[in-house]
């Protein structure tokens, strides 16, 4: 029973932001697969709340000085537990001493420059956490962590052009395809049309993909991810010369984060609509297409 007792640590720590009740909360996942809730904050905004230490009962905690760092973390995967800080801000909340009772002690971080938003990717993760430490000795320092995630809005483009392209296979297969716009937000729908204008081969359907490019590192340790994170079937059977096909795709239904380029030299993240037919014989023919997602602000 001792040994067990020896390694339970000597207090609990809580943080509670002041805003707490009233500010909207998240889900985030974590890297032990469990999601919680966090409150959602934006660049610019005052972090605020208390922290309080709460030693065991019966029990003294003894430290050399407790503080609060608010810490804005980038993490790749094939580099698990190095953290790279683009934020780092530190309070001292406490000098040297002894904690027989619970003590509560408000911090604050005034107007923080976030300016990278919070993303789970597949090599990568972005984070932003509130981290305690109360430094101790021997004993070893007890270190509390509390996350939060971050979101900033962009206004709509002031130029938006459309996408017009043409594809096409020699004496075979030649369309035009149109979308209305190259700049979408999170909850926007694509708009387009896709016409033919010779068709010699049998095409069997017709589907428009949104796939999203992680890169991570840079020169040779570059690495790539390609996910397919929605697949529209447009068409089903053989069009006919001169046949126009409407595109009319929600985006609200899938977990899209914005266009993200080059965050802190470390990754990207990239959009792309990719319209794919198949022909009778199994054959893919694709044209692909970037666009840039943004997140809009909310109006009230």
């Amino acid at each position: 029973n001792y040994i067990i007792g020896a390694f339970k640590p000597a207090c609990h720590i809580s943080v509670v932001f002041s805003d707490g009740k009233s500010r909207k909360q998240v889900p985030l996942k974590k890297e032990n697969g469990q999601t919680v809730t966090v409150p959602l904050f934006q660049s610019q905004e005052n972090i605020t709340g208390q922290i309080s230490v709460e030693p065991l009962s019966g029990k003294k905690v003894e430290h050399n000085g407790i503080k609060v760092e608010l810490l804005g973390q980038i993490e790749m995967y094939f580099d698990k537990g190095n953290f790279y800080d683009f934020t780092s801000l530190v309070r001292e909340l406490d000098v040297p001493g002894e904690i027989y009772e619970r003590k509560t002690f408000p911090f604050e971080f005034s107007t923080v420059e976030m300016p990278y938003e919070t993303y789970n990717g597949v090599n990568v993760r972005l984070r932003y956490v509130l981290k305690v430490t109360i430094s101790r000795g021997y004993a070893g320092s007890i270190v509390e962590y509390q996350d939060f995630v971050v979101r900033n809005y962009s206004p709509p483009p002031s130029v938006n052009n459309s996408i017009k392209m043409e594809v096409g296979i020699e004496d075979c297969l030649h369309i035009e395809f149109e979308y209305n716009k190259s700049k979408y937000h999170l909850k926007d729908v694509i708009i387009g049309k896709i016409y033919f204008l010779l068709v010699r081969i049998k095409i069997k359907n017709m589907d428009l993909e949104i796939r999203r490019r992680e890169s991570t590192g840079s020169g040779t340790n570059t690495h790539v991810e390609t996910e397919t994170l929605a697949k529209f079937e447009l068409m089903d059977g053989t069009p006919v010369r001169g046949e126009s096909i409407p595109v009319r795709l929600f985006l609200s239904p899938y977990e899209l984060t914005p266009t993200y380029k080059n965050i802190n030299n470390k990754f990207s993240v990239k959009y792309y609509l990719n319209l794919v037919l198949v022909d009778e014989e199994d054959r893919r023919y694709f044209k692909q297409q970037e666009i840039t997602v943004y997140r809009l602000e909310k109006t009230s």
